[in-house]
């Protein structure tokens, strides 16, 4: 029998207390400030913007901080700090989002400086400029790869799985 998702879950399980746990954040936050600088240099000042002078509100998931916006797309992750719509009338699709754009910056603690490159460029595109493409010929918004990746990621990493990927 399939275990239930539970789509209310608004951000992962805490992580157990201990040195090992304490090494493994201090270790991600290292990475993301040093090799993702760049990404998250610009994904803090967007985030300060639409916190502190815009009043956007925003909350805690995983490492990452979500800020809500009122715009129609989807969401962008910009290293530590992902910006998605707020008020979505389908709540399956804010719980699949945050663990998606969650899996973003994972990948852009592997790929640093490289992540505008392999994964926001093509995703850029493919998110643009293929949406017709897509409904023609059936095809999955996660078939490029680094949409599937950051989805695989997003939910190892939350340990939540996703909902209805088929969307």
């Amino acid at each position: 029998m399939e275990k239930r998702i539970d789509i209310t879950q608004k951000e992962p399980p805490k992580k157990e207390k201990n040195f090992k746990n304490d090494f493994k954040k201090f270790l991600f936050y290292f990475v993301q400030w040093t090799w993702g600088l760049p990404v998250n240099l610009i994904g803090g000042i967007v985030f300060l913007i639409c916190t502190k002078i815009l009043g956007r509100r925003y909350q805690k998931f995983g490492y990452a901080k979500i800020t809500y916006l009122p715009w129609k797309q989807g969401g962008l992750s910009l290293g530590l700090f992902i910006f998605m719509r707020d008020q979505h009338p389908n709540r399956k699709w804010t719980y699949n989002t945050r663990i998606h754009e969650y899996g973003h910056t994972w990948q852009c603690l592997l790929l640093g400086p490289l992540y505008y490159i392999v994964i926001a460029l093509p995703s850029a595109v493919w998110c643009n400029f293929f949406e017709g493409y897509r409904k023609k010929h059936n095809v999955s918004y996660y078939k490029l790869y680094c949409e599937g990746w950051a989805n695989a990621w997003g939910q190892k990493f939350t340990g939540m799985k996703m909902t209805d990927l088929t969307k």
